[in-house]
């Protein structure tokens, strides 16, 4: 080969070879820039997906001078920041710069005050400080607070993670105190760094028992909600100062709910919580008054009560911290907040079962909820017309007792003819189980030949005594609620001694008795107690079976036991069932008398003589 062709073909494959080399290259960096390219949009994706998210979520306001931390999404997990993102200084110091800008807002109050009670709202949160009802002034003429920690308030609202109840809310020009003469509203408004709004306003008319809560919330999302009632309820009445059997029977400290099937009253020892079905109202409720977050529509809300004690006292109930959770499928909540003095017709005028806050019937006798409840209601309307015409209650709750025990005379009249007619055959029963005490066969033929001739049914005894008291019973048990319970009857006079049929009649306040009269001596439940012991003797008087030990027994074990629960109830209650025991005890001696019922007793030489007890 010539030197020159090999020289040639030395240059063409060292072309070639530096060609393909330099190609290799190209494409090398090519892919190279590509990648980077590739890298620098997902980074400004990622970036701008931050600041997206940024945008639609609530960050709360910097304190002193801790560094802005990445805003929460209301609802679900904070996204996690790109390096691309932290290592970009303008976005930090731009919210730092707003943030530094931002006015710092003090924590200030507003008082609203329409014809039912005073509110106070606190820009901390956006929340209710402060209940004060009108509609229970005590003799002085002071109002009572209704929320026992004002410090903690109500309706603290946490959206999501975010828990807005330390926020310092901005409350704008509005006055420290407003007068409601038509309409008002309070709004109060927290804005974060990226314009995202929490807006919480209260409405108030003249004359409403409650307030307009709403809720809207501006530029961002929020799944669930948490509404926080911290402060619970303080009662309006004066707790007894020392230890008593029956407080839980005087005072009430409940936690209250209308699950649309039912109203409902629930007693909490420790914690407590209701997350099934459909919510229309919950709220707390103490002797007198209510509190109740009102939806407009039944929801799915979860209630949740805490129980705490306020003083150390087994007088106290306590009270409760009260909080209610769902999801929120709009921009806004709102709700009714509603201050419920517990007058019957008024309750009941709106038309979402109030009115059960203070008679409840029991799912354990059939239709109670309806039944049981619509006597309570008739009962008080009675005593309520009673005192329309002679201005007492104590009067009142006479002539009531008076027609209660009057259109029970029938049954009574019944009960006493069938023990009646039983007494007078106690002497032939008696030498019939002497005479066959060993064949009872023989003793039970002898026994019905004898009720067969005498035209005796011994059932009636059971008909004619146990069933006419289980007609009575929901009526006297009925008078017991609404006694117990009426605001009517608060700070209301009878006659004498009894200055407050709501109250226990204390006579002598420097004499007390622990557990038994803890606020000092009470007459009402002595006399009752007195009443009691012989109305008990009267009625057992020709009792035909009962055993004269078991007779004693009765005689003393229920007055007693009476007069321990009566010791500090209230003085119109304990009037009834004096009243009711005198009824008693005159009817059954006219009775007796007329019906010729007593103890077997015979002539001799002109002098009574009872005949002795059989001994078997």
């Amino acid at each position: 080969m010539k030197k020159d062709t090999i020289i040639g073909t030395i240059l063409i494959v060292v072309i070639m070879i530096w060609w393909m080399s330099s190609n290799s290259a190209n494409a090398e960096a090519a892919r190279a820039a590509e990648a980077a390219k590739k890298a620098a949009a997902d980074s400004v994706a990622a970036l701008q997906a931050e600041q997206s998210s940024s945008a639609n979520s609530l960050v709360l306001p910097v304190t002193g001078n801790t560094e802005l931390k990445a805003a929460p999404v209301l609802g679900g997990e904070a996204p996690a920041v790109a390096e691309t993102a932290a290592a970009e200084p303008v976005a930090d110091s731009t919210a730092t710069a707003e943030v530094e800008k931002a006015p710092v807002l003090a924590p200030r109050t507003v008082t609203v005050e329409n014809d039912r009670f005073i509110m106070t709202l606190t820009n901390k949160g956006a929340k209710i400080q402060s209940v004060i009802v009108k509609a229970l002034a005590d003799s002085a003429g002071n109002f009572p607070e209704l929320i026992q920690d004002t410090e903690l308030g109500a309706l603290d609202l946490k959206l999501g993670p975010v828990d807005l109840s330390e926020v310092v809310f901005d409350a704008g020009d509005v006055p420290e105190k407003i007068v409601v003469e038509n309409n008002a509203t309070v709004e109060f408004v927290f804005k974060d760094v990226n314009g995202n709004k929490v807006i919480r306003s209260y409405g108030f008319t003249k004359d409403g028992a409650g307030v307009r809560q709403v809720n809207k919330f501006v530029g961002f999302r929020v799944n669930d909600y948490e509404l926080s009632w911290k402060g619970g309820m303080k009662e309006t009445e004066e707790l007894p100062k020392g230890s008593t059997f029956n407080a839980a029977g005087y005072f009430f400290s409940e936690v209250v709910y209308n699950n649309v099937e039912y109203v409902e009253r629930e007693t909490v020892g420790d914690t407590w919580t209701l997350d099934d079905g459909k919510l229309l109202w919950a709220g707390l409720r103490r002797k007198y008054v209510a509190m109740t977050v009102q939806y407009d529509a039944p929801t799915r809300a979860v209630v949740h009560a805490k129980h705490f004690k306020i003083m150390d006292s087994a007088s106290d109930p306590g009270s409760y911290v009260l909080t209610l959770k769902d999801e929120l499928r709009v921009d806004s909540l709102s709700y009714n907040f509603m201050v419920l003095p517990l007058q019957w017709d008024e309750v009941e005028s709106y038309g979402v079962g109030y009115e059960k806050i203070i008679a409840t019937g029991s799912s354990w006798f059939p239709g109670s909820r309806v039944w049981f409840v619509w006597i309570c209601e008739m009962l008080l309307k009675l005593l309520n017309l009673f005192y329309s015409m002679i201005p007492n209650y104590g009067v009142a709750i006479l002539l009531i007792t008076v027609l209660v025990r009057g259109l029970t005379t029938p049954f009574t009249i019944k009960q006493l003819k069938s023990t009646g007619a039983m007494s007078k055959l106690k002497p032939q029963l008696d030498e019939i189980n002497v005479k066959y005490r060993s064949d009872p066969q023989k003793k039970q033929a002898a026994m019905m030949e004898l009720y067969q001739k005498e035209g005796v049914n011994p059932m009636a005894s059971c008909t004619g005594g146990c069933l006419p008291m289980l007609i009575q019973m929901p009526v006297f048990m009925g008078l017991f609620f609404v006694l117990g319970r009426a605001v009517e009857l608060r700070g209301m006079p009878a006659f004498l001694w009894i200055t407050d049929l709501s109250k226990s009649d204390v006579i002598i306040e420097a004499i007390k008795i622990p557990y038994l009269m803890p606020n000092g001596i009470t007459l009402l439940p002595i006399v009752m107690l007195v009443t009691m012991v012989f109305q008990t003797k009267v009625t057992m008087q020709g009792n035909a079976g009962m055993d004269p030990s078991q007779q004693k027994m009765m005689m003393w074990m229920m007055p007693a036991m009476m007069f321990i629960f009566s010791a500090v109830m209230p003085s119109g209650l304990v009037l009834y069932w004096t009243i009711s025991n005198v009824w008693t005890i005159v009817q059954y001696k006219i009775i007796h008398k007329k019906m010729g019922i007593g103890p077997a007793t015979k002539t001799v030489k002109g002098k009574k003589v009872q005949d002795a007890e059989i001994v078997k």
